[in-house]
C-alpha cells in the first residue's frame, strides 16, 4: 500500500485481538522508527516504555478508565515527557553528538549555549508542555509508520497520568506519562473496522496563502 492508503486502512482501533502477537523484529523495527523521530533541537524529549507485563496491564487498565486496549492489544506504549530538562541533560546530548559525529566537545560550544538558552529561558511547567508537544511528534510516526507495517494502533490520552507515573515508577526516572498508543492486531468483529473515515474537507482544512 501507499502511504496514503496505508492512513486511509488506519483507525484507532477500539478491539483487538488478544491471541495476536507483533514479532519481535517488527517491534524493533517500529521502535526504530520512533528512534528516529524529529524533535526540537534533536533532545528527544522524553522516553517510550514498551509494556508486556499482564499484570501491570490490568494494573494499567484500571488507571486508564478500564479500556480493553490497554490489556489486549500486543503492547502498550506510554511516551513519558522529561521533567528535568536542565542543564545536565544539555550537557549529555552535546557529549552524544560529539562521539557520534566523531567531533569535539568545544566545537560545540554555540550550540551547547543556544540549547541552554532555550532550556533557561521556559519555567518548569513550560519546559514539561515542550517535552510533551515533542512526544506527540514521536507518537504521530509511531502511528504512520505502523499503518504502513499494517499494525493497528489506538493513541489515547483517557487514563490518569499519575497513577501510571505510580505503578510504572517513572517519577524517580524525572518522567510524567503523557500519551498512550496501543499496539496490535484488530479483532475481526470490532465494528469501528468497518466504518468510513470522517475527516474535514480539503477546503475547511487547508488554507493556501
Amino acid at each position: 500500500m501507499s502511504i496514503i492508503d496505508s492512513l486511509e486502512w488506519r483507525y484507532a482501533t477500539k478491539k483487538f485481538d488478544p491471541d495476536k502477537k507483533i514479532s519481535p523484529d517488527k517491534l524493533a523495527d517500529l521502535l526504530k522508527a520512533v528512534q528516529l523521530s524529529p524533535s526540537s533541537a534533536g533532545l528527544q524529549h522524553y522516553k517510550v516504555v514498551v509494556v508486556e507485563d499482564a499484570a501491570i496491564r490490568e494494573r494499567l487498565r484500571l488507571a486508564g478508565y478500564n479500556q480493553p486496549q490497554i490489556t489486549d492489544a500486543s503492547q502498550l506504549i506510554v511516551f513519558a515527557a522529561e521533567t528535568n530538562l536542565d542543564a545536565a541533560y544539555a550537557r549529555n546530548y552535546i557529549k552524544n553528538i560529539a562521539v557520534t559525529r566523531g567531533v569535539s566537545v568545544e566545537s560545540l560550544a554555540g550550540f551547547e549555549q543556544m540549547i541552554l538558552g532555550a532550556i533557561n529561558s521556559k519555567t518548569q511547567d513550560q519546559k514539561i508542555i515542550w517535552a510533551q508537544k515533542q512526544a506527540y511528534i514521536g507518537v504521530g510516526v509511531l502511528i504512520s509508520v505502523a499503518s504502513e507495517m499494517e499494525i493497528d494502533t489506538c493513541p489515547m490520552e483517557g487514563f490518569e497520568p499519575e497513577k501510571f507515573d505510580e505503578i510504572l515508577g517513572l517519577k524517580e526516572k524525572n518522567l510524567t506519562s503523557t500519551v498512550i498508543v496501543a499496539i496490535g492486531f484488530r479483532a475481526e468483529d470490532d465494528p469501528y473496522s468497518k466504518l468510513l473515515k470522517v475527516r474535514k474537507p480539503y477546503k475547511e482544512l487547508f488554507i493556501h496563502i
